[in-house]
Parts: C-alpha cells; structure tokens; sequence
C-alpha cells in the first residue's frame, strides 16, 4: 500500500479520475429520519473497523473508546436563521441567514420572485427592517435597521433552520433536539448532527472512563446539504465556513498523542476544523475561513477515529467519509445501512469509523453502487477521456511548475 502525504496538487489531479456518480447510492424515503427518537442515545451504530462491519446501540460506544482517547466535539449552537416578509414592492421573500458579520450586519440566501436590489428594502417577520446592501456571490448582504444585535432579533423573531429533506415545520421538539446538548457559541444554521447523540449522562461517563473532551467551534453553513452536481468531483466549489481552535484543544491532543492515545472527531465538521488547522504541518491554535474538500487521496493528520451520521448521495461528506474509512468498505457499508434499514441524516443513526492507512484508492466501477455489471463501450469511451483529461492536466501542472 501507498501511504500518500497530504498535497493539494495529488489530491486535485487523483480526483480528475473520480465521478459524482460513484458517490450515489439508492436510498428508501422510509430511511430519511424524520423526527428524533425519544431518548438521545436510542440510536443504532454502524462500527467499521478492520473491514468489519458490526452493527451496535450507540450506548455500546462506551465499550469502544479507551482510556487515553481524547474526543473533540463541536460546540456551535444552531440560529433562528429563517425569516419570512416582504419587498417593498409587496413580493413575498423567504430569508436564510447565512452568517453573521458583525452585530447588525449578516450575508443571507434570500429566495423572492425577483432579487432585491441593492439600497432596496425588506420586511421580515412584520417588524423588522432591513437594508439591501449588495451581492457577494450567491448571498445578499443584509443590514438590521434595528439597534438591536442581530443573534437577538434571530433569537425573537426567527425560525430554526431544519434541513430541506426534514418536510415538517420546525416544532418546540426541534428547537429543543436540533441543537446538541453542549453547543455554546452562536452561528451555525444546520446542527453539527454527530453531537445529537450524547446526552450529559453519556458525556459524563466519558470523563469517568478517562476520555478527555475537546471542543471545536465550526458554524456549519447551508453548503453542508448541498450535493456536487459536476460530473468530476474535482469541478465542485466547496463552499467556506468558519472554524475556532482553542488552545486548550490542541494542548489535549498532543497530550494524547504523546500518552498514545487516539484522536476521536465527533462528526465531519469536528474533523475537517483539525484538518483545516493542520495545513502548515503542526496543529495550531486560532480562527480562519476553511474550504478544505476532503475525497479519496487525502492523508489524514490529526484524526484516528470518527463518530458520524449517515450523509447525503453525491455530498462532499460522503466523500470526506470514504476518504477516511476506504471508498469500497465506506460504499459497502452504506448498502449494508439501507438493507438493515438504519435511519439517515440529522435525526439518523450514527457511524463509528475507523480510519484507513494511507490511500486506499476508488471504487470499483459501479452504476448506483450495484457491482458486478461488464462496462459497455461507451463507458470505457467515458474512462479513456477522463484518463486524457487527467494527463493533460498533470502536464500542465508540470509546465507551471
């Protein structure tokens, strides 16, 4: 086996080779979680370890962490960040809050018949007034009139955030299981869903146990639910989120490093805040933007073991997890999930992962995940350009160089 370092240029020119559509598997809509369950550690655990599959109660994780183990949780809490009103020219407009800028001032997905225009005017909520203040990209800038900090507007006038596959209207249930039970800073619009699991009981069995817990502040953004419609993965943006490192986090992990124990990341946005925070080689301290698109290819540097849910076809978090447990066992295990009908998504069962040594290559090639089938003509057509492509693009990373 290949043990690859982490290089930006490897892992961009080995995911030309990769397609979307070996990202996709058939799920039942039965399977998509639509309400969680009474107790927060009622949930099933999927454990993948060694290319076994064992297929556990959530509350068996206690069996499965070790004394030593250092566990890094994220503790963005979730905001109010829906709002409904008007235009001035009387249009309806729906307002998702994306991220906060300052106390008044936050970058927003406003969907309208028509796209306000800058200096226009909104209505939110039939007593908020707010200030067009122009485009960045696909968001709105947006300035509260109102004295009042922002997070207490959202707070007072707004409505959670539920993902678009959850088809009821947020209730008090949500308000109260769509948000973990540790979260602390103010600013995510979906839940970092792997931390739905623990309830205080379960985290205080972790200390008693010996585990250290960790915290990491990620503000996940709506681009979490979106999934990757270019045909190459290598084509997809990855949008950008910010992330906070504590010091007092990267202090436990290297206490655990040099005790021997493992590094155990509760959810992708725990993970790829470390990731992001271990670019330059050493895991530092301190805030910034992250982008990182984690696929097959990518050296891990910071995480042994991840705790996770069940993602999306064709996401970047189905990619980021095939990336750390191996794209056959992590593709293996997805059908595995839906034949033994695991619940999917934010109120869905949970993975524990171990992670793979070094790179473990592709998939072998499938239609849906369905194996065995002789690729036609066509597809070995498809294949040869692909290989083209790659190799032109190599030569020109060789030229630039």
């Amino acid at each position: 086996m290949c043990h690859i370092g982490y290089n930006p240029a490897f892992v961009k020119f080995s995911s030309v080779f990769m397609r979307t559509d070996e990202f996709d598997f058939v799920l039942p809509e039965r399977l998509i979680a639509q309400h969680p369950l009474e107790q927060r550690g009622a949930s099933r655990l999927l454990y993948a370890h060694d290319d076994v599959l064992e297929d556990r109660r959530f509350a068996e994780l206690m069996q499965l962490v070790r004394l030593g183990d250092v566990m890094v949780l994220n503790d963005t809490r979730v905001i109010k960040a829906r709002l409904f009103g008007s235009k001035e020219s009387g249009g309806n407009v729906e307002v998702l809050v994306e991220r906060v800028l300052s106390e008044h001032e936050v970058l927003a997905q406003v969907r309208a018949s028509h796209a306000p225009k800058a200096g226009s005017q909104l209505l939110l909520a039939d007593a908020l007034q707010v200030e067009v203040l122009g485009r960045e990209g696909e968001f709105f800038h947006l300035r509260f009139v109102s004295g009042e900090d922002v997070l207490d507007l959202l707070d007072r006038y707004g409505q959670l955030p539920l993902p678009p596959y959850i088809t009821h209207a947020a209730d008090d249930e949500d308000e109260q299981r769509y948000q973990t039970v540790f979260a602390r800073q103010a600013g995510a619009v979906a839940a970092p869903t792997a931390g739905l699991h623990f309830d205080e009981a379960m985290l205080q069995a972790l200390r008693d146990k010996g585990v250290r817990l960790a915290y990491v502040t990620l503000h996940v953004g709506a681009g979490t639910f979106q999934p990757v419609r270019a045909e190459h993965i290598h084509e997809h943006a990855m949008h950008s989120e910010r992330y906070e490192i504590p010091q007092a986090t990267v202090d436990a992990i290297a206490q655990t490093r040099a005790a021997g124990g493992r590094v155990i990341a509760v959810g992708t946005t725990s993970l790829r805040a470390l990731e992001s925070a271990t670019a330059g080689g050493e895991l530092v301290a301190g805030e910034s933007e992250t982008n990182i698109f984690i696929v097959p290819g990518y050296r891990f540097k910071v995480v042994d073991v991840l705790l996770t849910n069940f993602h999306l076809p064709r996401s970047t978090l189905l990619m980021l997890v095939c990336a750390f447990g191996g794209m056959n066992e992590m593709l293996a295990a997805y059908r595995h999930a839906v034949e033994q009908e695991y619940r999917f998504f934010s109120y869905g069962d949970a993975m524990l992962i171990e992670r793979q040594n070094g790179y473990v290559g592709r998939a072998l090639p499938a239609a849906k995940n369905h194996v065995g089938q002789s690729p036609t003509y066509d597809s070995l057509l498809k294949r040869v350009r692909i290989v083209i492509r790659a190799l032109c693009f190599f030569l020109r990373m060789r030229a630039n160089s």
